[in-house]
């Protein structure tokens, strides 16, 4: 017990003191365009081994300050990723774009808020915000993510609430945000650069592992991603995984872990096969050794059997 007290001490103070080995140290900026950028998150689920370096987050310079979209999934992270944007431009960070109030995007907020930014994001994350949900979320954080999560990490409110589309000009950009919601959350926007055609998707978008659906209403999401599909981007910069130079292809990984659910999970409704048999019946080849499957895979199958039982129930017999 002594020694792993002795541990969790010296875990703390490295991740208090930005320890050279946390990645909240070794988020190197990927360029994607002209003005955009981003960090990408390592394969798999949160976990204190990759100290919640899960996700990607974004920005994009302009000559009159930075816009970040998202905010990465602990504080360290969120002040590595200031420390990634100081090493490509010394314009002050002027705002944040949140994607969706899911853990791994919004914990490290509180770092941009400490240097001055302004926080936007969608009326649905004040719903999450006064939810059972978030409490227990961050209780689940302290204990797997410690030290990277602990009594510090706060929840943090949106500065500027947005009720739908919006648009705005920075520095001769142009930043195009579109409400897409709900689908994977009931508050997705994303967010367009119309002068270099990128699109930063948040959890839209899942490439090179399972994605994670949760209680998300899937046969929204499937429209959301016709939605982003008719935006036409040239680059896509997902909320996990790799940016592509091939948008339409890109969703298409998404589209079709989705349907796959729905279409598996809607026959064994149908039919009236119980879930466990449902599941184990279904092949997972195509998806099994990709990383998150074990973590997410069985609670989207499951979750997705619920939504087609309600949608069976509520279709006009």
């Amino acid at each position: 017990m002594r020694f792993l007290a002795i541990l969790f001490f010296l875990l703390a103070s490295a991740a208090q003191a930005g320890d050279i080995g946390s990645p909240g140290n070794m988020l190197e900026p990927v360029r994607a365009s002209a003005h955009a950028y981003y960090v990408q998150g390592l394969a798999g689920a949160a976990s204190s081994a990759n100290q919640g370096f899960m996700s990607n987050a974004g920005f994009v310079v302009t000559p009159d300050g930075v816009v970040v979209f998202d905010a990465l999934g602990t504080p360290v992270l969120a002040e590595g990723l200031i420390r990634a944007i100081r090493k490509v431009t010394a314009q002050p960070i002027r705002r944040v774009i949140v994607s969706h109030y899911h853990a791994d995007h919004i914990y490290g907020l509180q770092a941009f808020k400490a240097i001055g930014a302004e926080i936007w994001a969608h009326q649905g994350g004040k719903d999450y915000l006064a939810s059972d949900e978030a409490l227990l979320r961050m209780r689940q954080r302290r204990e797997d993510l410690f030290p990277w999560v602990d009594e510090k990490t706060r929840l943090l409110p949106a500065d500027r609430w947005l009720g739908g589309d919006e648009s705005f000009e920075l520095g001769g950009l142009h930043f195009e945000l579109r409400y897409v919601g709900p689908a994977h959350s009931s508050e997705d926007m994303v967010m367009l650069v119309k002068e270099d055609g990128v699109l930063f998707t948040g959890d839209l978008i899942f490439k090179g592992r399972v994605p994670f659906v949760g209680d998300a209403d899937s046969a929204a999401w499937l429209r959301a991603l016709d939605r982003l599909a008719a935006l036409q981007p040239s680059y896509l910069i997902p909320g996990h995984g790799a940016a592509a130079s091939d948008a339409v292809a890109t969703l298409q990984f998404t589209r079709q872990y989705l349907t796959y659910l729905r279409q598996k999970m809607g026959e064994a409704v149908e039919n009236f096969v119980p879930f466990d048999e449902a599941y184990a019946r279904t092949s997972w080849l195509q998806y099994e050794k990709l990383p998150a499957f074990h973590e997410a895979n069985r609670a989207n199958a499951y979750n997705t059997y619920l939504l087609m039982e309600k949608e069976s129930i509520s279709q006009p017999k």
